[in-house]
């Protein structure tokens, strides 16, 4: 895809050698549509030819990291023809974020969920504001998780709980998050101030031995992550034909628990 695609529902700010990315759709709780995936896309991909950036951070604008995937686009009957390129995008997005050499924190307020909360599970470590919630939710819908989340999932908390926290798919705070493993860090206090001094931290240390072993690992890891992104998009594609799918968008948009019948 074109490094230039413009979007203004991703904003890029440096300074020195942070860079900071931020969904800005906060009237939609910074929720991802195509053109603000392919804008993460776009700008991952500027960032990882620049030698002058070591830390790149993740947020969302608003009330919110984000609440995971465009409900429109969620809502609608795209056919399979349709479907796949957004679930390829997905894809790409989750693959350059993973291998992208530099250390990358997603720093997260409000709500990250579903999608949302797959692409903080994507970066390196994640810190939360102590009022956050997360949440794989898919199951509410009758969805499985994408955006690579088995793989994240699977990888920091092991086969058994992982499948608890999908089939569970509840709410979290961040305390629970943190204390199951799922994030590295709660702000005691000020968010900002929480981040600002985990950077300072990163920044006195020698950052490309840390981003090396980053790499390492990834580079190990990448055949696992691809098959699973693919997995994860034929298998979703399975679940939207399903009773229980269609009977998950009709009991949200009717505001009501859904009746699932295994169908």
């Amino acid at each position: 895809m074109s490094l230039s695609f413009m979007t203004d529902k991703v904003a890029l700010t440096v300074n020195g050698r942070v860079a900071t990315l931020e969904m800005n759709r906060p009237e939609a709780l910074n929720a991802m549509d195509v053109d603000m995936i392919r804008g993460l896309v776009g700008k991952l991909k500027e960032l990882s030819e620049s030698d002058a950036i070591d830390i790149v951070v993740l947020t969302g604008k608003g009330r919110a990291f984000s609440a995971g995937g465009d409900i429109k686009t969620m809502l609608s009957n795209m056919n399979e023809k349709d479907f796949f390129p957004v679930m390829d995008c997905i894809s790409e997005l989750i693959i350059t974020l993973y291998s992208l050499s530099k250390l990358t924190i997603s720093v997260v307020s409000g709500a990250a969920a579903g999608l949302g909360f797959s692409l903080a599970l994507a970066t390196d470590y994640i810190i939360a504001d102590k009022s956050s919630k997360l949440a794989m939710n898919f199951i509410g819908i009758g969805l499985i998780p994408d955006g690579g989340a088995h793989f994240f999932l699977e990888k920091r908390l092991g086969e058994t709980k992982a499948k608890q926290v999908i089939w569970d798919g509840k709410v979290m705070t961040a305390e629970e998050a943190l204390a199951i493993g799922l994030i590295q860090e709660v702000a005691d206090g000020d968010l900002q101030e929480a981040v600002h001094k985990r950077i300072t931290d990163w920044l006195n240390r020698p950052v490309q031995a840390m981003i090396k072993t980053k790499k390492i690992l990834a580079e190990k890891n990448r055949p696992q992550l691809l098959k699973i992104l693919e997995l994860e998009k034929f298998g979703q594609q399975k679940m939207r034909e399903t009773v229980d799918h269609k009977e998950g968008i009709k009991a949200f948009l009717e505001k009501r628990r859904p009746n699932f019948t295994g169908k």
